[in-house]
C-alpha cells in the first residue's frame, strides 16, 4: 500500500486552547463515518492555528478516510479538502498509481487486515506503518482500477437512490398513519379523501369482534415438523398484513384455535411497551394453520374493510393508547380484555376500502423499492467477491 498512496494519521489541538477551534478547517472524528460515502462537511472545525500546532494534517481531495481504533475500517471519501484526529490512517492515493474509488471499493478487505494486524490493551488499532505492509492484488494498469472503481461507484450511486426511495417512503407512510386517522377527541382525520364528509364513528374493539389464544400446552420437540402450520410472533410483529407464505411447520392436536380470513392478531409480551399489542390481518386460505402462543386472535362479528383494519390498528393515534396498556418491569404484557376496550374509528365501508388499499399499495411500492435495494447489494457483494483477488 506504500508505494501506491500515503498513509497519514491525524491529531487533535489542544482543547484548552480556543484560538485552535472554530477555524475553518474540517476536523473529524471517527464517529461521523457512518453509511455515507462522501464527506465535505464536519461536526467541528479547527483554525489554522491549530493545524499548526498538532500532528493532524491537511488532506486533499480523493483521500479514502480509514478508521484505525475503537471500529476499525469505516471510510469515507474527502471531496473538501480536510483533516482527521488520531483515530484515523488515511489513504491519500499517488496520482496515477492509486484510483480513489478503487481503493475505496476494498473497505472490507482493508477492514480485515486491519483488524487482524491491529494490537493494543485497551482498544485493538493499527498503525500507519502497519497499513503501509498492506499487499494489494493490483490491475496492470491504471485504466483498469477507474474501470473498476467507476462500475462501482455506479452501483453505489443506485443502491444511495433506492435507499433514499425506501427512506422517504417511508417517512411518508408514517405521516399518512398519523394524519389519515381521527385523533383521541376528534370525528374527523387531518387528511381526509375528497367526497367524504360523515363523522367517523368509535367502537370498542369488543363490540364488533371476539378473541381467541394462541397455541398452548406445546413443547420444544413439537416444532419444526407435522402436519400443521403456524403464524410467527415475527410475522405478525413486522407485517401489517401477515404473511401466509412465512408459516412454520408444527405438530398439532384438535384442541387448537385454526385461524380464518380476516383474523386479527396481536402481539400480547415484549421487551418494550412500545412493541407491545402490534397486529397483523391474516388473509390467507390454508387450513390447519394456527397463532403462535406469544400472540392472540380477534375475529369480526360485524363487516370492516380487512385492509383500513390492518392499518387502522397500526395508525400513531391507536397504537398510542395501546402501549399506555402496557405493563410489566423487565417484560412487558397487554391482556386481550383490555385490548378488547380500545375505541377505534370506524368509517363508512366505502371510506374504509379507500383507506386501505390507498395503505395496501404504499407498502406494494414499499416492498418493491426494498426488493431492488436488496438486488442491488447483492450484485455488489457478488461482484466485490469476483472482481478481486
Amino acid at each position: 500500500m506504500g508505494e501506491i498512496a500515503d498513509i497519514v494519521g491525524g491529531g487533535t489541538p489542544n482543547t484548552s486552547i480556543s484560538e485552535f477551534w472554530d477555524g475553518d478547517i474540517d476536523w473529524y472524528a471517527p464517529t461521523e463515518i457512518l453509511d455515507q460515502i462522501y464527506l465535505s462537511s464536519s461536526q467541528r472545525r479547527i483554525s489554522e492555528q491549530g493545524l499548526k500546532n498538532s500532528s493532524a494534517k491537511m488532506l486533499p481531495v480523493g483521500t479514502v478516510l480509514f478508521t484505525s481504533r475503537a471500529g476499525i475500517g469505516k471510510t469515507a471519501i474527502l471531496i473538501k479538502e480536510g483533516c482527521t484526529n488520531q483515530g484515523f490512517q488515511s489513504i491519500v492515493p499517488h496520482k496515477g498509481s492509486l484510483d480513489t474509488y478503487f481503493i475505496f471499493s476494498r473497505a472490507e478487505e482493508l477492514k480485515r487486515y486491519g483488524d487482524t494486524i491491529g494490537a493494543g490493551s485497551t482498544f485493538v488499532e493499527v498503525s500507519g506503518k502497519q497499513m503501509s505492509k498492506m499487499k494489494l492484488m493490483m490491475p496492470r494498469t491504471m485504466a483498469e482500477q477507474e474501470a473498476i472503481g467507476t462500475f462501482f461507484e455506479h452501483i453505489d450511486h443506485l443502491i444511495t437512490l433506492h435507499q433514499h426511495e425506501c427512506d422517504l417512503l417511508d417517512e411518508f407512510k408514517q405521516t399518512c398513519l398519523q394524519k389519515m386517522f381521527p385523533k383521541k377527541g376528534s370525528n374527523v382525520p387531518e387528511i381526509r379523501f375528497t367526497g367524504f364528509s360523515d363523522d367517523w364513528e368509535h367502537r370498542k374493539l369488543g363490540e364488533m369482534g371476539t378473541t381467541y389464544t394462541g397455541l398452548s400446552g406445546k413443547s420444544k420437540s413439537d416444532f419444526g415438523h407435522g402436519d400443521g402450520n403456524y403464524v410467527t410472533y415475527m410475522n405478525v410483529f413486522l407485517n401489517p398484513v401477515a404473511n401466509s407464505k412465512t408459516v412454520e411447520p408444527i405438530e398439532i392436536d384438535m384442541k387448537q384455535n385454526e385461524v380464518k380470513f380476516g383474523d386479527v392478531f396481536f402481539t400480547t409480551s415484549s421487551e418494550t411497551p412500545e412493541e407491545v399489542g402490534m397486529s397483523s390481518i391474516w388473509l390467507g386460505n390454508s387450513e390447519n394453520t394456527y397463532l403462535n402462543s406469544f400472540c392472540f386472535g380477534y375475529r369480526l362479528t360485524e363487516r370492516l374493510d380487512p385492509f383500513y383494519l390492518a392499518y387502522m390498528l397500526r395508525s400513531f393515534p391507536i397504537r398510542k393508547r395501546i402501549v399506555l396498556l402496557a405493563q410489566g418491569i423487565s417484560r412487558y404484557n397487554v391482556s386481550k380484555n383490555k385490548m378488547m376496550e380500545i375505541r377505534v374509528p370506524v368509517p363508512k365501508l366505502e371510506e374504509q376500502q379507500q383507506i386501505g388499499m390507498y395503505f395496501y399499495n404504499l407498502d406494494c411500492l414499499i416492498t418493491l423499492h426494498r426488493h431492488e435495494l436488496e438486488e442491488l447489494q447483492n450484485i455488489k457483494k457478488t461482484m466485490l467477491e469476483k472482481m478481486f483477488v
